[in-house]
């Protein structure tokens, strides 16, 4: 007997390979506590780990070029749901980064934090710094699984908003919101020549490069985790206004930089999301050092 298969068996068989896979669901996790931190040159490892993500600039001073600490995003030490966890990080790669366009072990994902939030140096691979990161991250993940969309990764999705952003709009939430902490000009806080609030545009804060230098990824972290003490008292409409407002402000060029602002930018921020090489109160955003 000859088996067939008929045309509408066929195009149905087609139609369920190359069907979008159901989205993954979410997987509830939770780090162990600080109490729970290993002991011995693993535990010791891990520890360097931890003070070097709260007080990068006093334990990686030399190697970045700004004031922030990795605790300023990541928050709680990076144990924080909703604000880019380092255990939501870790068991997702190695992974293809669009980035650099090409696939990432976690290293490589840390390399590129000091490049370019950090304004920094690029530690080896096989640095102090990267390892005791790696396992400190390590750590953290302890228990959760490789590959799984962990509830909490990254920071959450955020609507579109009611209106488009505007930097005037944004200036005024910035003013009463933001500007207690971060200062008038975004330069920040500091005590004992330590950052206590970081500066969000300047010198001391992150280069163009940033992921935070999307609009986009400002806007879902700031409607997530700010204003510190207050969060959730500002509507999505404000968190892209400020967003909008903070990433229209100068600081440290892109270290991809090309030779100039436009070539930088139909290479690298070339989205609706990015104000590198735009105009903004008739000043070129990307043209200063």
């Amino acid at each position: 007997m000859r088996y067939f298969i008929s045309a509408l068996g066929l195009a149905g068989m087609i139609g369920l390979a190359h069907a979008a896979p159901p989205p993954a669901k979410s997987v509830a996790f939770a780090p162990p506590p600080f109490s729970a931190m290993p002991g011995q040159a693993f535990g010791a490892e891990v520890k360097l780990g931890e003070n070097i993500f709260r007080h990068t600039t006093v334990y990686a001073k030399g190697i970045i070029g700004n004031d922030l600490n990795c605790s300023n995003c990541h928050l709680d030490a990076g144990r924080l749901a909703g604000s880019a966890p380092m255990w939501g990080a870790y068991p997702a790669y190695p992974a293809y980064r669009a980035k650099n366009k090409k696939v990432n072990n976690f290293g490589m994902r840390l390399q590129g934090c000091f490049a370019y939030s950090e304004n920094g140096k690029v530690p080896a691979l096989d640095s102090e710094t990267i390892i005791a990161l790696e396992a400190y991250s390590f750590w953290l993940s302890t228990g959760a699984p490789t590959g799984a969309t962990l509830a909490g990764r990254g920071y959450p999705k955020l609507a579109t908003p009611p209106k488009p952003a505007t930097y005037a709009a944004g200036e005024a939430v910035y003013k009463a919101n933001c500007s207690i902490c971060h200062g008038a000009d975004g330069q920040g806080q500091y005590a004992h020549g330590q950052t206590v609030f970081p500066a969000l545009w300047g010198a001391k804060s992150f280069n163009w490069g940033a992921g935070m230098g999307s609009i986009k990824n400002a806007a879902e972290f700031v409607h997530a985790n700010m204003p510190y003490g207050a969060v959730g008292t500002l509507s999505v409409q404000q968190a892209w206004d400020v967003a909008q407002f903070i990433d229209s402000q100068d600081r440290p060029q892109d270290p991809r930089f090309v030779g100039s602002v436009a070539g930088t930018r139909a290479k690298f921020h070339n989205n609706k999301f990015s104000m590198y090489g735009e105009t903004v109160n008739g000043h070129l955003l990307g043209a200063s050092k």
